[in-house]
């Protein structure tokens, strides 16, 4: 996730990654999403506005019911993160604020005569982005 915020003297911008063991399911969206609200509390911020692709983990209904559920929370207690929702259209991957971002890191990342390693991309992936290497998320063993 790419996150930009307004700071003294301009805009701050950081790189925020999470890899995933196994596939990127809903699961693993809602986990990533919390840490995200996590960090962007304790950096003082009130709102993630998000801005998404059509991918299924991202539109699927667990997912839009979690962040219904945490906006809800929120406005309940009166602390935390609201999450508001930005999905793109389909099929437009130009407006997508990270496309360019992806394609500058995927050319910094690959060799292209070999394939890496799991741990050497991700020691490159770190190193493209400027961001440390954070835990993996899993998905629980009985996801479909």
């Amino acid at each position: 996730m790419l996150v930009r915020w307004a700071a003294p003297g301009g805009w701050h911008e950081e790189a925020w990654l999470r890899f995933v063991d196994g596939r990127p399911l809903s699961g693993v969206t809602t986990q990533y999403l919390d840490w995200c609200c996590q960090k962007l509390q304790a950096a003082g911020k009130t709102a993630l506005l998000l801005v998404w692709d059509n991918a299924p983990w991202h539109v699927s209904g667990r997912a839009r019911g979690w962040i219904r559920a945490h906006n809800r929370a929120v406005a309940q207690t009166g602390a935390g993160v609201r999450i508001v929702n930005c999905y793109l259209p389909s099929k437009s991957p130009w407006l997508n604020p990270i496309e360019p971002k992806w394609i500058h890191g995927k050319r910094r990342v690959a060799e292209p005569a070999r394939l890496l390693t799991a741990s050497e991309l991700t020691e490159r992936v770190c190193a493209a982005f400027d961001c440390p290497h954070e835990p993996h998320l899993a998905t629980a063993d009985n996801a479909a």
